[in-house]
C-alpha cells in the first residue's frame, strides 16, 4: 500500500500540562495533581499522527534557538519526520500551558514564539523543494498569510489542502477559497456560522458549507464527525464509546489521520472512520502526542478499518 506524502505547514509548541481537580478562580491558587512536559503544537501533532499511520511527512516550521527547539527537532527525527524544511531563529520556540480537569476537558493558552516568524516565501520554497506530495495541512497557530501561500502552491502542485481553523479567528477569504477541506470542531464551527450557531443539524452544517464554498468536516467529540458530500447531503460517522481521560490533542489526531488517509488514496468514508477511531483511542490516554496510537497500533487500526469495509 502506498501511504503517500503529507506536507504539514504549521506550528510546534512545547506542551506544559497540569492535571487539576478544579481550575483556579481569579486570584486563586490551587494545587495540581501532576505535571508533564510534552511535544505539541497543532501542526506538529498532526504531522506525528500522519507519520504513525505510515505516510511520508514533511514539516514546515520555524523554531527558536532554545532548548525546546532542540528537543522538538530531536522528537521529529525520532518519529521519522522530514525536518529539512524547519528553520531556526534567535528567541523562544512556541509553548502551550494546558490545564486538564478530571473529566478530560482542557484549557489551553498558546504562546506562538518562533511560529509567528514563519513567512509565505519560506512555505512556498519548502513545497517547491519537496518531492511529490498529495496533501497539504494547515492550521491557525501560524500567520494565515503563510498558510495561504502554502495552499496556493499546493493547489498548483495538484495536492489536496486541509485547513483546521484552530484556534479560531476570522479567516482570510482567499484562504477559504484555497481550502479543499475545512475541519472545525463545534466551537470553531460556531465561529464560522454568521449567527454563531452550533452544528446541531445537517441543515446548519450545509448552510455553512454553502457559504464557504468548500467541503466541510465537523468534529463532534463523542458524537463522531459530520462531512458534507458533493450531492448536498451530510455523512455522519459515529465515534466508538470510550472512557475519556484527556481530550488534549484529539482533534489534531483526527486531522493527521484524515490527511494520511487521503494521501493514501482511501475513500472518504474510510478515511473518516480511520480518523475517528484513532482520535477516540487517543482520549483514553494522557498527554498529546504521547496519547496517540503507536505506529504498530496505528497499523492494527488501519487493518481493522480496511477489513470492516471489505467485509461482505
Amino acid at each position: 500500500m502506498d501511504h503517500g506524502h503529507v506536507a504539514v505547514v504549521g506550528s510546534t509548541n512545547m506542551d506544559m500540562i497540569t492535571y487539576v481537580a478544579g481550575v483556579p478562580a481569579r486570584g486563586e491558587t490551587v494545587t495540581g495533581e501532576s505535571f508533564a512536559l510534552g511535544f505539541g503544537g497543532k501542526g506538529a501533532n498532526q504531522a506525528v499522527m500522519a507519520r504513525r499511520l505510515g505516510a511520508d511527512v514533511s514539516m514546515v516550521n520555524t523554531l527558536g534557538d532554545d532548548v525546546f527547539g532542540d528537543t522538538t527537532m530531536a522528537n521529529f527525527e525520532n518519529e521519522g519526520i522530514d525536518t529539512a524544511w524547519i528553520s531556526r531563529v534567535p528567541g523562544p520556540s512556541g509553548v502551550a500551558p494546558i490545564w486538564v480537569e478530571p473529566d478530560g476537558a482542557n484549557r489551553i493558552i498558546v504562546v506562538p514564539g518562533a511560529n509567528a516568524l514563519m513567512t509565505p516565501e519560506g512555505a512556498i520554497s519548502a513545497l517547491k523543494g519537496m518531492a511529490e506530495y498529495q496533501v497539504v495541512v494547515g492550521q491557525l497557530e501560524i500567520p494565515q498569510e503563510v498558510t495561504l501561500a502554502a495552499f496556493q502552491q499546493g493547489r498548483k502542485d495538484g495536492a489536496i489542502t486541509i485547513l483546521n481553523p484552530a484556534p479560531y479567528q476570522e479567516l482570510l477569504p482567499d484562504l477559504v477559497a484555497a481550502s479543499d477541506w475545512i475541519v472545525p470542531n463545534e466551537t470553531e464551527f460556531a465561529g464560522l456560522h454568521p449567527q454563531g450557531l452550533l452544528p446541531e443539524s445537517d441543515a446548519i452544517i450545509l448552510e455553512v458549507a454553502h457559504a464557504l464554498g468548500t467541503n466541510l468536516l465537523v468534529t463532534l467529540g463523542e458524537s463522531g464527525v459530520a462531512a458534507t458530500l458533493p450531492n448536498g447531503t451530510v455523512l455522519r460517522i459515529p465515534a466508538p464509546t470510550v472512557d475519556a481521560l484527556d481530550t488534549t490533542g484529539a482533534g489534531d489526531c483526527f486531522v493527521g489521520t484524515f490527511a494520511a488517509g487521503l494521501a493514501a488514496g482511501l475513500a472518504l468514508e474510510v478515511a473518516l472512520t480511520l480518523g475517528i477511531t484513532c482520535a477516540s483511542e487517543s482520549v483514553t490516554n494522557q498527554g498529546t502526542q504521547s496519547s496517540y496510537p503507536s505506529p504498530a497500533r496505528a497499523e492494527e487500526i488501519m487493518e481493522q478499518v480496511l477489513q470492516s469495509f471489505s467485509a461482505p
